[in-house]
C-alpha cells in the first residue's frame, strides 16, 4: 500500500499523502485540494519567490499523481504598499513610498503599474518553467469582495486579534487599532492609515492618515480623516491577518513558507482557528537561499538573483532541480553556481536512465522520483546529450562566429560525447547558454575531486609555473615535468586536471585551453579546488 500511495518516492509524494491523511481526519471535502504560494509584488521577483511555486507545484502533481483533484493558487500580494525603493530603481520612486504598488507607475513603461510589472516576471517563469497555476490579484480579489465576509469576521474580533498577536509576538498595536489599512482618499498611501474604529451597519472603518513606522524611518501622514468600505477593496488586511483570511476564503490546503513569516504564520494559524473557525492548511517551513556572503538573498538587499537571470545560463530543469533537492537548511547561491546545476541534473539523468548505478533501492527511488518532478512527471523517453558545462564553455569560446554550432559539434564528435550523424535536439540551447556564460563572465566553475597528497604537491606548484609561463606549448610541456617529478603518471594528472578544471576525463590539449580561457581563470579555479581540501 505504501509503494502505491509515495510512488514516486520523494519528499513531495509523502507531503502530498499527509495532506490527504489530514483532510480526511478533518472530513474535508477532497474534491478539490488546494495548494498556495505568494507573489510579492514589491520588488524583483528572486528565486526564493520561484521556489515557493515550484515546490507547491510539485506538492499540487503529487496529489494528481495519487488520484486527486489538486490546483496550486498563485496569489500576488499586489495590494502592499511599497516600504523601500528595491536597489537598482531610481529615486524618483521615492515619492511613492507607502503606495499601494499597483497604483505606482511602471518605471519600465510596458504595464500599468509597477506591481503589475513585479508580479508579471514571476509569472512568465513560471510560464517557461511549465508551472500550472491559477492566478489571483489581491488588487481584484478585494475589489469584487470575495473576503468580504471573512474580513467583517475579523473586524469584529478585532480585539481578539489584538490579544493573539501580543500573546504570541509581544507587538500591541493591534490592541490599539483594527488590523486593516485603509488607503487614504486624500494622499493614496495606505501605511499611513490608521483604523480607530468599525461600523457593522454602515459596513465601514473610520482611519486617519497618521503617518507610519516603514524600515525604520517616520512617514508622514496628510492629516485626512475619513471612511473606508472595505467590500469595494478600499484598503486591505494587515499580513497579522490576511493569510487566515485567505486560506478559509480560497480554502487553501497546504502552503509552505519561510522561516523569515514564521511569526505571521503562527499568528495566522490561530486566527484562522479560533476566529475564522477553520483549520489552516498544512505547513512546510523551509529555510531561506543565501548570497556568498551570507546574506539573505532579498529584493530590498538588491543581491536578487531572478529566474530570468537563470535561465540565461541553464536550462529550467537545472533551476528546478536547484528547488526540488532539498526543502530543509539554507544555502548560499550565486549565478556562479549554475554549471555545477546543470552538471548536476546531467548526472541525475543518467542514474534515472541506468547509466549510472545506484545499489541503494530507497536512494535510487528517491532519485528517480526526483527526476521525474524535475520534468513535473513527464520525463523524455530517452536522454539528452550530456556536456560538461566547462568543456562547452571553451568550445564556444574558441569557435569561429559564424560556425559555432559545426564547430562545436565536431569537436565533440572527436571528444566523444556526440556519435557521427547523429544531431543533439539541445545542442543550440546548450551552446546559447556557453555562449551567455562566456559573454558576461570569465569563471571557470571548478569540479570536486580526489587526490593523493603527491597530486596536492603537484597542482600546487603547477599553480606557481602558471603564473610566469606565457606561451601554450611550454605549458603543456610542463604539465609533463610536474607530474613526472612527483611521481605521478602524466596521463593521471591529465585526467585529475581535466576532471577539476572541465569536468570530464578528457578534452582538449591543455596549454591552449588554459590560455584561451585565461590562465588567471584556471590559477583561481585550481586554487578554489585545493582550498576545499584544506
Amino acid at each position: 500500500m505504501e509503494e502505491m500511495i509515495i510512488g514516486h518516492g520523494t519528499w513531495y509524494d509523502k507531503m502530498a499523502a499527509r495532506v490527504v491523511e489530514r483532510e480526511r481526519k478533518l472530513n474535508h471535502s477532497l474534491e478539490l485540494i488546494r495548494t498556495e504560494m505568494g507573489i510579492g509584488a514589491s520588488g524583483l521577483p528572486h528565486i526564493g519567490n520561484f521556489a515557493d511555486a515550484a515546490r507547491s507545484f510539485a506538492v499540487t502533481l503529487a496529489l494528481r499523481a495519487q488520484g486527486f483533484n489538486s490546483e496550486l493558487i498563485a496569489f500576488s500580494d499586489d495590494k502592499d504598499g511599497l516600504r523601500k525603493i528595491p536597489a537598482g530603481f531610481p529615486d524618483s520612486m521615492n515619492k511613492y513610498i507607502g503606495y499601494p504598488v499597483t497604483e505606482i507607475p511602471d518605471p519600465y513603461k510596458c504595464h500599468t503599474s509597477f506591481g503589475e510589472h513585479m508580479s508579471f516576471l514571476l509569472l512568465e517563469a513560471l510560464d517557461k518553467s511549465g508551472i500550472e497555476y491559477k492566478f489571483f490579484s489581491a488588487k481584484k480579489v478585494y475589489r469584487e469582495g470575495r473576503f468580504n465576509e471573512e474580513i467583517k469576521r475579523i473586524l469584529l474580533n478585532a480585539k481578539k486579534v489584538g490579544a493573539i498577536v501580543k500573546e504570541e509576538v509581544g507587538q500591541e498595536r493591534y490592541t490599539e487599532t483594527l488590523p486593516y489599512f485603509p488607503i487614504c482618499r486624500n494622499c493614496g498611501r495606505i501605511y499611513t492609515t490608521k483604523a480607530h474604529d468599525y461600523k457593522p451597519k454602515e459596513e465601514r472603518i473610520l482611519y486617519r492618515c497618521s503617518g507610519m513606522e516603514i524600515k525604520g524611518k517616520h512617514l508622514e501622514g496628510c492629516g485626512y480623516e475619513g471612511e473606508a468600505d472595505y467590500r469595494i477593496g478600499e484598503g486591505k488586511l494587515s499580513w497579522k491577518s490576511e493569510f487566515a483570511v485567505r486560506w478559509k476564503a480560497l480554502k487553501i490546503k497546504f502552503e509552505a513558507y519561510g522561516k523569515d513569516i514564521e511569526d505571521s504564520v503562527r499568528i495566522n494559524d490561530r486566527i484562522c482557528r479560533e476566529i475564522l473557525e477553520y483549520e489552516p492548511p498544512l505547513h512546510a517551513r523551509y529555510e531561506m537561499f543565501l548570497d556568498k556572503s551570507g546574506k539573505k538573498i532579498s529584493k530590498s538587499a538588491g543581491n536578487v538573483l531572478t529566474p530570468q537571470v537563470w535561465f540565461r545560463y541553464g536550462s529550467t530543469q537545472s533551476l528546478i532541480l536547484l528547488m526540488l533537492k532539498r526543502f530543509t537548511g539554507t544555502r548560499e547561491l550565486s549565478v556562479v553556481d549554475i554549471p555545477q546545476y546543470m552538471n548536476e541534473f546531467n548526472d541525475l539523468e543518467d542514474i534515472y536512465f541506468s547509466r549510472e548505478p545506484v545499489k541503494n533501492r530507497k536512494e535510487h527511488a528517491k532519485l528517480t522520483g526526483l527526476y521525474k518532478y524535475c520534468h513535473w512527471l513527464t520525463p523524455p523517453n530517452e536522454p539528452d546529450i550530456h556536456i560538461p558545462y566547462n568543456l562547452l564553455s571553451y568550445l564556444v569560446k574558441i569557435a569561429p562566429d559564424d560556425k559555432k554550432t559545426e564547430y562545436v559539434q565536431k569537436k565533440l564528435q572527436q571528444y566523444g560525447f556526440l556519435k557521427e550523424g547523429v544531431s543533439a535536439v539541445s545542442l543550440e540551447t546548450q551552446i546559447s547558454f556557453a555562449d551567455n556564460w562566456n559573454k558576461d563572465f570569465a569563471v571557470i566553475k571548478e569540479v570536486p575531486f580526489d587526490a593523493s597528497p603527491n597530486e596536492i604537491l603537484a597542482l600546487q606548484e603547477l599553480i606557481e609555473i602558471l603564473r610566469s609561463e606565457t606561451q601554450a606549448e611550454t605549458l603543456q610541456s610542463e604539465v609533463f615535468e610536474t607530474a613526472r617529478k612527483h611521481g605521478i603518471k602524466p596521463k593521471n594528472f591529465f585526467r585529475l586536471l581535466y576532471r577539476i578544471l572541465l569536468g570530464t576525463g578528457g578534452g582538449p590539449r591543455l596549454g591552449p585551453y588554459i590560455m584561451a580561457m585565461g590562465k588567471q581563470n584556471v590559477i583561481d579555479a585550481l586554487t578554489r579546488a585545493l582550498r576545499e581540501k584544506h
